[in-house]
């Protein structure tokens, strides 16, 4: 009896260290989309507008990561059919919550871009996509009422 053969339809994450942080990157990108499916559906009306934001800037943060890791020589990661959530969303303030963290492990995952990459221009897009999502992480903490709706280092634990 043989072994079934193994499915190379499905990139695999790569090892190198810079090609493997772009390669999270846009994966994290596809599960915040999803996560923003289930935040559009918790959220109250007058937040429509934040959450429709977020949604098309990540689809075109995606976009634009996977013609970057093609222009590396890298193969993207392709969305899953579904994903688990962080957190259970049961209403508004769960949506909210869940929006906050899906950027802040998002600004976490560009970060690591940031810190990996060996070529100006996929740092760049790193910083431009961790400044993005702490803006909005921002933005999402003033409808929380948080008292502090900023961090020093997004993406960070310091």
């Amino acid at each position: 009896m043989t072994s079934p053969e193994p499915d190379t339809t499905m990139p695999s994450r790569p090892g190198e260290a810079a090609a493997g942080a772009l390669f999270d990157a846009i994966a994290t990108e596809h599960a915040t989309i999803y996560g923003y499916g289930v935040v559009s559906a918790h959220s109250v009306p007058e937040v429509n507008y934040l959450v429709s934001s977020a949604i098309a800037e990540h689809r075109a943060r995606r976009e634009a990561a996977i013609a970057l890791a093609q222009q590396q020589g890298i193969d993207a990661a392709v969305p899953a059919a579904g994903y688990q959530m962080p957190l259970e969303v049961d209403d508004p303030t769960d949506a909210t919550n869940l929006a906050v963290r899906m950027e802040e492990d998002a600004a976490v995952a560009w970060r690591a871009v940031v810190e990996q990459a060996t070529e100006q221009s996929v740092r760049a897009f790193g910083v431009t996509a961790l400044t993005e999502c702490a803006v909005t992480a921002a933005r999402w903490s003033v409808i929380r009422e948080d008292r502090a709706v900023t961090v020093a280092f997004p993406g960070g634990s310091e």
